[in-house]
């Protein structure tokens, strides 16, 4: 390691002044901006405290019974359907339901959020292989960051609190959506297109009727990895007072309380199970239709 004695003091110096002045930087533009961004984010803020609203003070029977509508409705799977029933009683019964809707909000939360950015990114970049050029490395980047980090520039921008958490966790979850968007559209047969073409169909009608429809298993895909990583997310989120199942999990480190921290991990991965099972169930039955109309 004698090449390090090489570098001059002066680079040293440089250097510590530049992350000075990157931080001072960065300091100046939330105190500046801070209020605007909470304006901005007040609809998402509202969105999201009702969703859980919804959640936790509805009877929790009704709930249930919701959820195994939709998964039903998903994956027309009664095995799959008993299963969501039934890891959501064995969550109640074990008195974790409150932190539990909070994390479904958030999770569903971020994941729309995720859906309704990542979708129209991914697209930008199957239309452009200068766009997924300079995307990739960042979504490279994004995907690669520890997710403690994202919490630096949130906390110092927005403060603590659920938005600021909500943000984190649709950053650290949107780039599977956007990768396998861009993916799904880029693996249209050409032949397909060509046709589209040949019947006189314009950009949009091509994206909307060909594109989409057939890329929709691959997008299904991204939305299974987007909510596995939004999960993935909720126990960090809880180091910026993010509500839900991380906190109790962050009490049991803290204290060194073992079934604490069991019983709540246990029901993060019950509502992993749940959304991922569900969620491919739908994807699987969105492929064979789309087969069956195709082929």
């Amino acid at each position: 390691m004698d090449w390090l004695t090489k570098f001059p003091a002066m680079d040293t110096d440089r250097l510590t002044a530049l992350k000075k002045a990157i931080d001072l930087s960065f300091r100046e533009f939330t105190r500046a901006y801070g209020d605007t961004f909470d304006t901005l984010l007040f609809p998402v803020q509202w969105f999201m405290f009702r969703v859980e609203q919804l959640l936790t003070t509805s009877p929790w029977p009704l709930v249930i019974l919701a959820f195994a509508v939709i998964a039903w409705l998903a994956s027309r799977d009664w095995k799959i359907t008993g299963g969501v029933v039934l890891t959501l009683l064995l969550i109640g019964y074990f008195d974790m339901w409150e932190d539990t809707m909070k994390t479904i909000a958030m999770t569903v939360v971020a994941t729309i959020m995720a859906i309704i950015l990542g979708i129209p990114i991914g697209i930008l970049m199957a239309r452009s292989n200068r766009f997924q050029a300079v995307l990739n490395p960042i979504l490279d980047v994004m995907q690669t960051m520890p997710s403690f980090v994202y919490l630096i520039p949130v906390v110092m921008l927005l403060g603590i609190g659920r938005v600021p958490g909500l943000i984190a966790v649709m950053v650290y979850a949107i780039p599977p959506i956007i990768r396998l968007t861009n993916l799904g559209i880029r693996l249209v047969d050409k032949d397909v297109l060509e046709a589209a073409d040949a019947f006189g169909s314009s950009n949009w009608q091509r994206l909307k009727n060909v594109q989409m429809p057939l890329a929709l298993p691959t997008i299904m895909a991204g939305v299974n990895q987007t909510i596995m990583m939004a999960l993935a997310m909720v126990v960090v989120a809880s180091m910026i007072g993010v509500q839900g199942l991380g906190l109790p999990v962050l009490k049991a480190i803290a204290n060194q309380y073992f079934t604490l921290g069991i019983f709540n991990g246990l029901a993060i991965v019950g509502i992993a199970i749940i959304f991922d099972r569900t969620s491919q169930a739908y994807g699987k039955r969105l492929q064979k239709h789309l087969e069956v109309v195709h082929g």
